[in-house]
Protein backbone atom coordinates (compact mmCIF):
# COMPACT_ATOMS: atom_id res chain seq x y z
CA UNK A 1 0.00 0.00 0.00
CA UNK A 2 1.27 3.48 -0.85
CA UNK A 3 1.91 5.36 2.41
CA UNK A 4 0.33 8.74 3.08
CA UNK A 5 2.60 11.76 2.84
CA UNK A 6 3.23 14.08 5.78
CA UNK A 7 5.30 17.22 5.28
CA UNK A 8 7.21 18.99 8.02
CA UNK A 9 7.80 22.73 7.69
CA UNK A 10 10.53 23.39 10.22
CA UNK A 11 14.16 24.14 10.99
CA UNK A 12 17.15 21.84 10.97
CA UNK A 13 18.93 20.64 14.11
CA UNK A 14 22.63 19.95 13.69
CA UNK A 15 22.50 17.73 16.77
CA UNK A 16 19.89 15.47 15.18
CA UNK A 17 17.49 15.63 18.13
CA UNK A 18 14.74 18.06 17.17
CA UNK A 19 13.27 19.87 14.19
CA UNK A 20 13.31 18.19 10.81
CA UNK A 21 15.61 15.43 12.06
CA UNK A 22 13.08 14.38 14.69
CA UNK A 23 10.14 14.77 12.33
CA UNK A 24 11.47 12.69 9.43
CA UNK A 25 12.68 9.86 11.65
CA UNK A 26 9.32 9.78 13.45
CA UNK A 27 7.45 9.73 10.13
CA UNK A 28 9.58 6.80 8.96
CA UNK A 29 9.07 4.91 12.23
CA UNK A 30 5.30 5.22 11.94
CA UNK A 31 4.98 4.24 8.29
CA UNK A 32 4.28 7.53 6.53
CA UNK A 33 6.37 9.13 3.81
CA UNK A 34 8.06 12.27 5.08
CA UNK A 35 8.63 15.38 2.98
CA UNK A 36 10.26 18.53 4.29
CA UNK A 37 10.37 22.29 3.88
CA UNK A 38 13.41 23.83 5.58
CA UNK A 39 12.64 27.20 7.16
CA UNK A 40 15.85 27.77 9.09
CA UNK A 41 19.28 26.26 9.57
CA UNK A 42 20.24 26.08 13.22
CA UNK A 43 23.54 25.38 14.93
CA UNK A 44 22.54 23.54 18.07
CA UNK A 45 23.54 20.67 20.29
CA UNK A 46 22.43 19.17 23.58
CA UNK A 47 23.45 22.32 25.47
CA UNK A 48 21.47 24.86 23.45
CA UNK A 49 21.02 26.82 20.24
CA UNK A 50 24.16 28.62 19.03
CA UNK A 51 22.85 30.26 15.86
CA UNK A 52 19.76 30.46 13.66
CA UNK A 53 19.85 31.32 9.95
CA UNK A 54 16.36 31.82 8.46
CA UNK A 55 15.88 30.55 4.90
CA UNK A 56 14.71 33.32 2.51
CA UNK A 57 10.96 33.49 2.04
CA UNK A 58 11.06 32.75 -1.69
CA UNK A 59 13.07 29.58 -1.09
CA UNK A 60 10.65 28.42 1.61
CA UNK A 61 7.74 29.13 -0.73
CA UNK A 62 9.39 27.20 -3.59
CA UNK A 63 9.94 24.15 -1.36
CA UNK A 64 6.37 24.27 -0.09
CA UNK A 65 4.89 24.62 -3.58
CA UNK A 66 6.97 21.69 -4.82
CA UNK A 67 5.64 19.41 -2.08
CA UNK A 68 2.01 20.56 -2.19
CA UNK A 69 1.74 20.43 -5.97
CA UNK A 70 3.45 17.08 -6.51
CA UNK A 71 2.99 14.95 -3.39
CA UNK A 72 -0.38 16.22 -2.09
CA UNK A 73 0.36 15.53 1.59
CA UNK A 74 -2.35 14.07 3.80
CA UNK A 75 -1.10 16.18 6.71
CA UNK A 76 1.13 19.17 7.32
CA UNK A 77 3.18 19.61 10.50
CA UNK A 78 4.95 22.82 11.44
CA UNK A 79 7.90 23.49 13.72
CA UNK A 80 10.20 26.50 13.79
CA UNK A 81 8.88 28.98 11.21
CA UNK A 82 11.45 31.67 12.06
CA UNK A 83 9.78 34.75 10.54
CA UNK A 84 6.27 36.24 10.51
CA UNK A 85 6.30 36.12 6.70
CA UNK A 86 6.78 32.36 6.75
CA UNK A 87 4.03 31.96 9.36
CA UNK A 88 1.65 33.86 7.07
CA UNK A 89 2.80 31.85 4.03
CA UNK A 90 1.98 28.56 5.74
CA UNK A 91 -1.40 29.89 6.86
CA UNK A 92 -2.24 30.89 3.29
CA UNK A 93 -1.02 27.74 1.55
CA UNK A 94 -2.11 25.12 4.09
CA UNK A 95 -5.41 26.43 5.46
CA UNK A 96 -7.42 23.74 3.69
CA UNK A 97 -5.29 20.83 4.88
CA UNK A 98 -5.00 18.74 8.02
CA UNK A 99 -2.60 21.01 9.86
CA UNK A 100 -0.71 20.24 13.07
CA UNK A 101 0.95 23.39 14.43
CA UNK A 102 3.78 22.97 16.90
CA UNK A 103 4.43 26.65 17.70
CA UNK A 104 8.15 26.74 18.40
CA UNK A 105 8.35 30.07 20.22
CA UNK A 106 9.59 29.28 23.75
CA UNK A 107 11.76 26.39 24.90
CA UNK A 108 10.84 24.44 28.02
CA UNK A 109 13.97 26.00 29.55
CA UNK A 110 12.31 29.39 29.12
CA UNK A 111 14.56 30.50 26.24
CA UNK A 112 12.68 32.70 23.76
CA UNK A 113 12.96 31.30 20.23
CA UNK A 114 10.68 33.70 18.32
CA UNK A 115 10.08 37.43 18.15
CA UNK A 116 6.85 39.10 19.22
CA UNK A 117 6.07 39.60 15.53
CA UNK A 118 6.25 35.84 14.95
CA UNK A 119 4.06 35.19 18.00
CA UNK A 120 1.51 37.71 16.73
CA UNK A 121 1.51 36.05 13.29
CA UNK A 122 0.76 32.71 14.94
CA UNK A 123 -2.16 34.19 16.86
CA UNK A 124 -3.62 36.15 13.98
CA UNK A 125 -2.97 33.92 10.98
CA UNK A 126 -1.84 30.34 11.62
CA UNK A 127 -3.63 29.16 14.75
CA UNK A 128 -7.09 30.09 13.40
CA UNK A 129 -6.63 27.71 10.44
CA UNK A 130 -4.88 24.87 12.32
CA UNK A 131 -6.53 21.52 12.97
CA UNK A 132 -4.67 21.17 16.26
CA UNK A 133 -1.85 22.98 18.05
CA UNK A 134 0.72 21.40 20.38
CA UNK A 135 2.46 24.13 22.42
CA UNK A 136 4.39 23.41 25.57
CA UNK A 137 3.16 25.19 28.70
CA UNK A 138 5.47 28.18 28.19
CA UNK A 139 4.39 28.54 24.56
CA UNK A 140 0.73 28.28 25.51
CA UNK A 141 1.21 31.23 27.85
CA UNK A 142 3.22 33.23 25.29
CA UNK A 143 0.47 32.73 22.70
CA UNK A 144 -2.16 34.06 25.10
CA UNK A 145 -3.71 30.65 25.85
CA UNK A 146 -5.64 30.53 22.55
CA UNK A 147 -8.98 28.74 22.43
CA UNK A 148 -8.64 28.10 18.69
CA UNK A 149 -7.88 25.52 17.44
CA UNK A 150 -7.93 22.36 19.55
CA UNK A 151 -4.89 22.73 21.79
CA UNK A 152 -2.92 19.85 23.28
CA UNK A 153 -0.44 21.32 25.76
CA UNK A 154 2.61 19.06 25.76
CA UNK A 155 4.42 18.48 29.04
CA UNK A 156 6.68 15.59 28.12
CA UNK A 157 6.33 12.17 29.62
CA UNK A 158 6.54 11.04 33.21
CA UNK A 159 9.74 9.18 32.40
CA UNK A 160 12.64 10.26 34.65
CA UNK A 161 15.30 11.15 32.09
CA UNK A 162 17.52 13.99 30.95
CA UNK A 163 17.42 12.63 27.38
CA UNK A 164 14.35 14.50 26.25
CA UNK A 165 15.58 17.01 23.67
CA UNK A 166 13.16 16.88 20.74
CA UNK A 167 10.23 15.51 22.72
CA UNK A 168 7.80 18.17 21.48
CA UNK A 169 8.81 17.74 17.84
CA UNK A 170 8.54 13.98 18.11
CA UNK A 171 5.10 14.21 19.71
CA UNK A 172 3.66 16.55 17.08
CA UNK A 173 5.22 14.53 14.26
CA UNK A 174 3.66 11.35 15.68
CA UNK A 175 0.32 13.10 16.04
CA UNK A 176 0.43 14.23 12.39
CA UNK A 177 1.39 10.72 11.30
CA UNK A 178 -1.48 9.02 13.10
CA UNK A 179 -3.94 11.60 11.77
CA UNK A 180 -2.64 11.01 8.23
CA UNK A 181 -3.12 7.27 8.75
CA UNK A 182 -6.80 7.86 9.53
CA UNK A 183 -7.07 8.09 13.31
CA UNK A 184 -9.48 10.60 14.82
CA UNK A 185 -7.91 13.29 16.99
CA UNK A 186 -8.44 11.67 20.44
CA UNK A 187 -7.04 8.35 19.20
CA UNK A 188 -4.11 10.00 17.43
CA UNK A 189 -3.31 12.05 20.53
CA UNK A 190 -3.32 9.01 22.78
CA UNK A 191 -1.13 7.03 20.38
CA UNK A 192 1.30 9.95 20.03
CA UNK A 193 1.60 10.17 23.83
CA UNK A 194 2.29 6.44 24.04
CA UNK A 195 4.87 6.61 21.24
CA UNK A 196 6.80 9.41 22.96
CA UNK A 197 6.73 7.58 26.28
CA UNK A 198 8.18 4.46 24.63
CA UNK A 199 10.92 6.47 22.93
CA UNK A 200 11.86 8.24 26.16
CA UNK A 201 12.30 4.84 27.77
CA UNK A 202 14.59 3.73 24.93
CA UNK A 203 16.93 6.71 25.37
CA UNK A 204 16.56 6.99 29.15
CA UNK A 205 20.12 5.91 29.93
CA UNK A 206 21.92 7.06 26.80
CA UNK A 207 25.06 9.17 27.11
CA UNK A 208 24.99 11.53 24.14
CA UNK A 209 26.35 15.06 24.49
CA UNK A 210 27.05 17.24 27.50
CA UNK A 211 23.52 18.57 28.04
CA UNK A 212 20.00 17.25 27.63
CA UNK A 213 20.35 14.34 25.24
CA UNK A 214 17.95 13.42 22.44
CA UNK A 215 14.77 11.44 22.77
CA UNK A 216 15.29 8.19 20.86
CA UNK A 217 14.33 7.90 17.23
CA UNK A 218 15.17 4.22 17.08
CA UNK A 219 13.23 1.24 18.39
CA UNK A 220 14.19 -1.18 21.17
CA UNK A 221 14.41 -4.12 18.75
CA UNK A 222 16.77 -2.26 16.42
CA UNK A 223 18.87 -0.23 18.87
CA UNK A 224 22.51 -1.20 18.16
CA UNK A 225 25.08 -1.78 20.85
CA UNK A 226 28.81 -1.30 20.54
CA UNK A 227 31.85 -2.18 22.56
CA UNK A 228 31.83 -0.34 25.86
CA UNK A 229 28.16 0.64 25.61
CA UNK A 230 25.50 -0.80 27.89
CA UNK A 231 23.42 -3.48 26.15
Amino acid sequence: MTPPVVVTIAGSDSGGAAGIAADLTTFAALGVHGACVVTAVTAQDTTGVRAVHPVPLDVVAAQLDAVLEDLDPAAVKTGMLATPEVVRLVAERCADRLLVVDPVVVATSGAVLASEEVVRAYREHLLPVATVSTPNAEEHDALGRPDLPTVLVTRGGDIPTTNDHGTGCTHSAALASYLALGDDLPTAAARADAFVARQLLVSQHWRLGRGRGPVAHVHPSTTPTHRGAPA
